[in-house]
């Protein structure tokens, strides 16, 4: 018997013969998530219980076969694909909600819970989650610890490492262990703190403990229309130039504008240059002082108009707009590459108008989709990924503008990952050393590479010019991720 047979006789021994796939047909779904990337696993596994995730990864280990965790699909930086083939282990059927402790604002869950599905679970006890990102609808919360994923309220909340208190993990050797609890402080090393955000190179979250918030007294959103981005741009520094940190404060490009509007039909003018979405909670008297100052400020910078929605079904109108945009873009193009980078707010004006500098030498539609309040970029580019030589030439200007974005004392990412999108850019950030620290902590939980492999760090192959780090060699052919 071939070992791909052996090893899928053993997955379907431990999740049953429904929870395995294995035709090539079927395979296909899995190739991709939301990045352009594409590569085939041997098998995926859907598993259903912690035991389930560590009898599977003990098949990995057994056959030294890779192993993939992968949630929703939903993620930007190809971080759930098998680049070199394997397991995919899907946590999707793992989605209970096992404890909801109000009186602590404490929960409980499994990897596979939609992200707005705990919200709407706990709103009958007047209680939220905050981190929400756009695909919160349909991402889970396993992948949203394992890219660290933000979000357009995590302005003055925070991305998913500040809401995170502890998580049952299951580790290269198939063994269980917790790392945190339900309290805010634990003793010795911050291993939930390394867990998220590693991607799944590290280990396989099967529990998750999360803080939530209570719901505001009062929430106001505000939309302020501009003709020109610059001056969208601009009034977001002034709004934090003049000490206000709104829950939320989006952007979002005149191409952004015009697709939202023909599928949503959110009330964004369809002329504007540019728009803010600026929302603001906490209690009554604050939130009226908070949206004048804003409003105030907005003014500051030739503003076509500003409205208010307070009512729910009207703010929920305009927010669907904003969190719809990604899904619309498709009125545009058939493919785009959403870039993740971040920049000082105070950099915004320059850095978006080198976009579009690039936008127009290269022919190349981009569609600018902002967290504007921490700077966070999402320039998608548009493209038709059958047109030849177009996939290669958008991987391009993706990569330029993640140079921009650090040449100005930005980051490569805010909140998607780098996966296998941003890996061959790590050397822009970081020297030889800190790349080799960062690798030696990958054999501590993995001495055989197999979980998530070929993700994150440089690969060593020369990319775009950029000379990749020498630390692979000193820190040892098995270091490397």
């Amino acid at each position: 018997m071939a070992d791909t047979d052996r090893i899928i006789d053993e997955l379907k021994a431990i999740v049953g013969d429904e929870y395995v796939i294995h035709k090539p047909e079927d395979l296909i779904v899995y190739e991709y998530d939301g990045s352009v990337d594409r590569a085939t696993p041997t098998a995926v596994v859907v598993a259903g219980s912690t035991e389930e995730v560590s009898e599977v990864v003990k098949v990995s280990r057994r056959h030294n076969e890779p192993i993939v965790a992968r949630g929703a699909g939903t993620g930007l930086s190809g971080g759930a694909i098998a680049q070199r083939g394997g397991i995919v282990l899907t946590l999707t059927r793992m989605k209970r909600i096992l404890e909801i402790d109000v009186e602590n604002r404490v929960a409980v869950v499994e990897p596979g819970v939609v992200n707005l599905h705990l919200s709407d679970h706990v709103e009958q006890y007047g209680l939220y989650y905050a981190p929400d990102p756009s695909s919160q609808k349909a991402c889970t919360l396993g992948g949203n610890v394992a890219e660290n994923a933000g979000g357009p309220h995590c302005l003055a909340y925070g991305v998913t490492t500040n809401h995170v208190l502890g998580m049952e993990v299951v580790l290269a050797d198939g063994s269980v262990e917790w790392f945190g609890g339900k309290t805010r402080e634990s003793s010795g090393y911050d291993l939930r703190g390394i867990m998220i955000g590693s991607e799944g190179t590290l280990g396989f979250v099967t529990k998750i403990v999360v803080r939530l918030l209570k719901k505001p007294e009062s929430v106001k959103t505000l939309l302020a229309v501009f003709k020109e981005l610059d001056h969208a741009s601009a009034a977001v520094s002034g709004i934090i130039a003049a000490g206000i940190v709104p829950a939320a404060l989006e952007m979002m490009d005149g191409l952004c504008i015009r697709a939202a509007e023909a599928a949503v039909g959110a009330g964004y003018p369809e002329n504007a240059g540019a728009v803010l979405l600026v929302e603001i909670d906490g209690m009554d008297e604050a939130v009226e002082e908070e949206a004048a100052e804003v409003e105030s400020v907005c003014s500051e910078f030739d503003p076509m108009e500003i409205r208010t929605a307070t009512d729910p079904s009207e703010r929920e109108r305009l927010w669907a707009g904003r969190k719809g945009v990604l899904g619309a873009l498709g009125r545009l193009a058939p493919n785009y590459l959403l870039v993740d980078g971040t920049v000082p707010r105070t950099r915004l004006v320059e850095v978006l108008s080198r976009i579009k500098q690039i936008s127009d030498e290269t022919g190349y539609p981009i569609a600018n989709l902002l967290h504007a309040g921490d700077g966070n970029l999402h320039p998608s580019i548009l493209f038709d990924e059958r047109k030849p030589g177009d996939t290669e030439a958008i991987l391009k200007i993706g990569g330029d503008i993640l140079k921009i974005c650090v040449e100005v004392g930005g980051v490569l990412s805010g909140e998607h990952g780098i996966g296998l999108e941003k890996q061959e850019y790590m050397p822009l950030m970081f020297t030889d050393d800190d790349l080799e620290a960062m690798a030696r902590l990958k054999p501590a939980f993995d001495t055989r590479d197999l979980l998530n492999p070929a993700k994150i760090f440089p690969t060593g192959a020369s990319f775009d010019g950029i000379a990749i780090s020498a630390a692979v060699s000193r820190a040892g052919p098995d270091a490397w991720i």
